[in-house]
């Protein structure tokens, strides 16, 4: 598979963000890219900055709707997998869902994020309800793909429930500021999640000057054997490519060892606190 990672900045202006966007797929699929990932909010500011108003909980979209829509036309057209994230209404609700979208253009389903975090510059409990369809693996043309969002990463539980779904790379559309945590430290946490898991990590991180806040960018993707193998500049715009083989998850020792031998009877209790 040959994964491209999208790592743009966003502006006020949502329809140059998403003809940008588009753009960027055009080239990744250029690049001969099987699968295009894109970072948290690509195609808006970062909201979570402020406080939520009703102003801007507004600024939620249907899934489908435009957004997706334009994507679906685009990946059938050029016979390319998507994977993107969106602040999504749904009746009363919203959230910060990642819909994927098939090589044929087909919604294959979206994914929200579980766990809402809020703290200085991310106060996002005021946008989003937490998830409510779980974590969905995605049988997609470029492979078995699951998707956790931006903090979901942060929760061992939810990553090894997308291994034991039978995921080959697990995306991660992240909104990651310059120094908001110990240099390396996000690196580490999808090395060793790759590692226990057996299949390739790929974040996708925002990147860019916005009103609060400097998104870092760094997008990288890391082997089933926790090895970084590609990584984007800070502060850059730029696509990142990386050729991933998938017969690296089938031959990981997560897959051949770590869930073979894993004793859940044990713990299952536990996890459910």
């Amino acid at each position: 598979m040959r994964l491209a990672l999208v790592q743009q900045p966003a502006t006020d202006n949502l329809d140059d963000n998403l003809r940008r966007g588009l753009a960027a797929f055009d080239r990744a699929a250029d690049a001969g890219a099987d699968l295009v990932a894109f970072a948290e909010l690509p195609f808006t500011p970062f909201y979570p900055q402020r406080h939520a108003t009703p102003e801007a909980l507004a600024r939620a979209e249907p899934i489908p709707g435009p957004t997706v829509e334009a994507f679906q036309q685009r990946c059938a057209a050029r016979g390319v997998v998507a994977v993107l994230n969106l602040f999504e209404r749904d009746g009363d609700r919203t959230y910060d869902t990642s819909p994927v979208i098939d090589a044929d253009g087909t919604l294959l389903g979206r994914t929200r994020m579980i766990h809402i975090t809020d703290y200085e510059a991310f106060h996002e409990q005021g946008y989003y309800a937490p998830g409510d369809r779980g974590l969905p693996v995605y049988e997609t043309a470029a492979g078995r793909v699951g998707v956790a969002i931006c903090y979901d990463r942060h929760y061992p539980e939810a990553m090894r429930a997308l291994a034991l779904d039978g995921a080959e790379l697990v995306v991660v559309p992240q909104a990651g500021a310059v120094g908001e945590w110990p240099e390396g430290l996000y690196e580490a946490e999808m090395r060793v999640a790759a590692f226990q898991n057996g299949y390739f990590t790929a974040l996708a991180n925002r990147v860019g000057p916005e009103e609060r806040l400097t998104f870092a960018g760094e997008s990288f993707v890391c082997s089933p054997d926790g090895r970084v193998i590609a990584r984007a500049g800070q502060g850059t715009e730029e696509i990142l490519i990386a050729d991933v083989d998938l017969d690296a998850v089938r031959q990981s020792h997560a897959r051949r060892l770590f869930l073979r031998d894993r004793r859940p009877e044990l713990y299952a209790d536990w996890l459910a606190r």
